[in-house]
């Protein structure tokens, strides 16, 4: 293999490499944002039984 051909396979290795961090970046970023939703949703949920404890609490069966 001639070094050119060394330099472009290497430069290609690092390239991928790159893209892959990122990649990998990108998908933190987005567990994170996801994560920190669920986190409010759940908290919007323990306010609404809070603000209005009534609600949920009884079952009404007529026959």
């Amino acid at each position: 293999m001639d070094i050119a051909g060394l330099a472009m396979n290497l430069s290609t290795i690092d390239t991928q490499a790159k893209v892959s961090v990122a990649m990998l970046d990108k998908t933190m970023e987005l567990g994170e944002t996801l994560g920190e939703g669920m986190v409010a949703m759940i908290d919007a949920a323990a306010m609404e039984r809070s603000v209005r404890p009534q609600v949920g609490s009884n079952v009404d069966i007529s026959i």
